[in-house]
């Protein structure tokens, strides 16, 4: 199943490709929290629709809650989607890019495996991985003039 879905997400990386925005643009903002390296690697693109994975593999995970309309966002490894009300939202931005790092320090398959885990045990808002990604975004919030640079090993 893991493999489905990693399959179905680099399909997806591919098919937008053209339509992909390197984060580097992002690099005024984000200085000191994210770095170089990762803005110019890092990727997004704009949708009117977010990706979504066949719904029958949805269904059978149990993760249904994870397509809520009210969705502006979903990380598909180092590629996010944003529906345009998103996309001049720089916390939403911050947000992505923490599940980004998160990607790259458990790699495709173990963070697939945990994130799906850990939506089932408890729930999207208090699943580890998003309360760590949120507490991220709400610090940059807090003062988006005082950065602290967060590295892939942060976020495991």
């Amino acid at each position: 199943m893991i493999f489905d879905i990693h399959s179905w997400i680099t399909a997806s990386n591919l098919a937008h490709q053209h339509s992909r925005h390197s984060c580097s643009q992002l690099g005024t903002h984000f200085t000191g929290f994210f770095s170089a390296e990762l803005l110019n690697s890092a990727g997004f693109v704009i949708v009117d629709e977010l990706p979504s994975p066949p719904m029958d593999v949805v269904m059978q995970l149990g993760l249904g809650q994870l397509l809520s309309p009210n969705a502006v966002g979903i990380n598909l490894d180092d590629t996010y989607y944003l529906k345009p009300k998103a996309v001049g939202q720089l916390r939403v931005h911050f947000h992505k890019l923490v599940h980004v790092l998160q990607w790259q320090a458990l790699g495709p398959g173990p963070f697939i495996k945990r994130y799906i885990s850990e939506v089932i045990k408890y729930g999207y808002r208090q699943a580890p991985l998003e309360e760590q990604a949120y507490g991220f975004e709400e610090r940059f919030v807090a003062d988006p003039r005082d950065p602290f640079l967060i590295l892939a090993k942060d976020t495991i």
